[in-house]
């Protein structure tokens, strides 16, 4: 995984250089502090998925460029069987699996989010980027803080939201969670 970060943290640092972008004129653009930003570039934190949705779309690259370091392929569908979705492994909290990371020029970036019980005194991570979320749960039951908001899903219950509001998720009563999550 350190391996996966420095990766994807060195693609983008060299796409700001060569855009001929600061640090403080990105972590602008971005909406974050120039502090935050240095520990996502430095591999210090883990970039959020929405953030690296956001940092592709400003590059006019893919996020598949990011992640992978190749282009995306596919430009009429992008069929994911069950289980076969890519793993991306962006925040120790969460599982993701990309559910279209080989299309081209996507609108969204979806996500399969497996979320594992912790214990109750663990706090939520939380976590803020540009762009709208949408969150529809499958398995278990989810408690989402959004600002200062606490909701709980459960099975068939969906969420759409601004993600530039700090928000985070935890699983609930002792079971793993599976949502389908929607970055726009």
């Amino acid at each position: 995984m350190a391996g996966e970060t420095d990766q994807i943290t060195h693609r983008i640092r060299e796409l700001r250089e060569i855009m001929e972008l600061s640090q403080e004129t990105l972590a602008t653009k971005l909406g974050l502090t120039v502090d935050k930003y240095r520990e996502y570039e430095s591999g210090e934190a883990d970039f959020p998925a929405g953030l690296l949705h956001e940092i592709a779309r400003r590059f006019n690259v893919q996020m598949t460029s990011l992640l992978t370091g190749e282009e995306p392929r596919l430009h009429t569908y992008c069929l994911v069987r069950k289980g076969e979705g890519v793993g991306v492994q962006r925040r120790q909290e969460y599982d993701y699996q990309s559910l279209a990371l080989n299309f081209v020029n996507k609108q969204a970036e979806p996500f399969l989010v497996t979320v594992e019980p912790d214990e109750p005194s663990t706090g939520v991570s939380f976590n803020v980027h540009p762009g709208q979320e949408f969150n529809y749960v499958l398995e278990g039951r989810l408690q989402v803080i959004i600002d200062d908001h606490e909701l709980e899903l459960s099975p068939g219950d969906s969420l759409y939201f601004d993600a530039g509001y700090p928000h985070g998720m935890r699983a609930l009563g002792g079971t793993r969670t599976r949502f389908l999550a929607i970055v726009v």
